[in-house]
């Protein structure tokens, strides 16, 4: 540490008044130390300062004497004393490591299923705990009570530090069963005018048979059930009525269709992500009046963690507005592609037995209406209100 610091140089000299030269050494309170004579040859360890008093002994005594510094902390400084920038990076490393220990760089939440990270990432926002926070002006207890009163889905929340790191522990609500009330009175009502084709009770009193046309509204299953005697009682009305219905259902096209078209020209730029904020790395930035963008970020990542910073790029290509006229073969095509998907995100659990499509054809716009003929379940259960 010693050589290190104060920097030390290793002598040797030689000559025919070796020890007239080593006497003034001793005699001039040179700090010297390891020194020894091998073959008439004098090795010693010096102080850098001590050299030029050592090389005027030396001269004086006609002794020839050669010198080496040891690689030292000193010896560095010196040799890189004029190149400014080393030194101000070591500043610059050095203010950032003392920065960024004294913000939030991350937040890490844990314990949360049913409350997404964001939701608990806005309500901290709001408390200003956020990436770029300074951790010393937080007030972890406080911030603890807030979360849990701005969250209702949470019970507890604790928040602590770990150096610049935020850990947000929470618990959430044991959320109450939904109760069903299975077993309360009510009735089966059909939902749609229908002809009924099937009929399979499993509680209560059957109100129409198999081959009654009823309107909707009607009542299939009665919950109100009396016996022989007159004793009335109220039951959970439960059945299966099939009938078969009428639906009718409308598409509409149009001819004309204003659409934002790319006319080719794109422009990407990139940002410098620090924390919240987005330093752009670009010198002209673009005059689209309508485009579309593509967004993609890629974080710094350190010993496996994501650090707020980051490059953004943006691909923006530009859009003018155009209108598009579809002949009759593509907005039949079209029409007929939605009627596709009706069919089979909303008819797909029922009989579909017919179909009949009328088309109208207007200045504007191509109208098809398709009435189905479908077969399915026609009941709807409505509570008995019992005073």
């Amino acid at each position: 540490m010693r050589n290190q610091l104060r920097g030390c140089i290793k002598i040797n000299a030689s000559g025919k008044k070796l020890y007239s030269f080593i006497n003034m050494i001793h005699n001039g309170r040179i700090c010297c130390f390891e020194q020894y004579c091998r073959k008439n040859i004098f090795y010693a360890n010096i102080y850098r300062h001590d050299l030029k008093t050592v090389r005027s002994f030396a001269n004086e005594c006609g002794v020839e004497l050669k010198y080496c510094e040891y690689e030292t902390v000193s010896k560095k400084i010196i040799r890189y004393r004029k190149r400014i920038g080393i030194f101000f990076g070591i500043l610059i490393a050095a203010a950032a490591t003392l920065y960024f220990s004294n913000i939030v760089v991350t937040i890490d939440i844990q314990g949360n299923t049913s409350v997404s990270d964001k939701v608990i990432l806005a309500a901290l926002e709001e408390l200003d705990i956020k990436q770029g926070s300074y951790i010393d002006d937080i007030n972890f207890t406080y911030c603890e009570k807030e979360l849990r009163l701005m969250i209702d889905k949470v019970s507890w929340a604790g928040i602590r530090h770990t150096g610049n790191r935020i850990v947000v522990e929470v618990t959430e609500l044991v959320e109450k069963p939904e109760m069903l009330q299975d077993r309360m009175p009510c009735n089966v009502m059909a939902d749609k005018s229908a002809q009924i084709t099937y009929t399979s009770v499993y509680d209560g009193m059957l109100m129409r048979i198999v081959g009654d046309y009823v309107m909707q509204g009607d009542m299939l299953i009665s919950g109100v059930v009396e016996d022989s005697t007159g004793h009335v009682t109220k039951h959970h009305a439960m059945g299966k009525i099939v009938g078969i219905y009428e639906e009718t259902a409308v598409f509409t096209g149009e001819y004309k269709e204003e659409l934002y078209q790319p006319t080719g020209n794109i422009s990407n730029e990139k940002y410098l992500k620090l924390f919240n904020i987005k330093i752009p790395l670009f010198i002209s930035k673009n005059d689209y009046n309508t485009s579309n963008d593509e967004v993609s970020e890629r974080k710094i990542n350190f010993l496996g963690k994501s650090l707020p910073i980051g490059i953004i790029r943006e691909k923006i290509t530009e859009t003018k507005l155009s209108v598009h006229e579809y002949t009759d073969e593509e907005l039949d095509a079209d029409i007929m592609g939605k009627i596709y998907l009706y069919e089979k995100n909303f008819l797909n659990d029922v009989k579909m037995i017919s179909r009949e499509i009328k088309s109208e054809k207007n200045e504007n716009s191509l109208v098809y209406t398709v009435t189905y003929t479908l077969e399915g379940d026609i009941g709807a259960q409505h509570e008995i209100f019992i005073k």
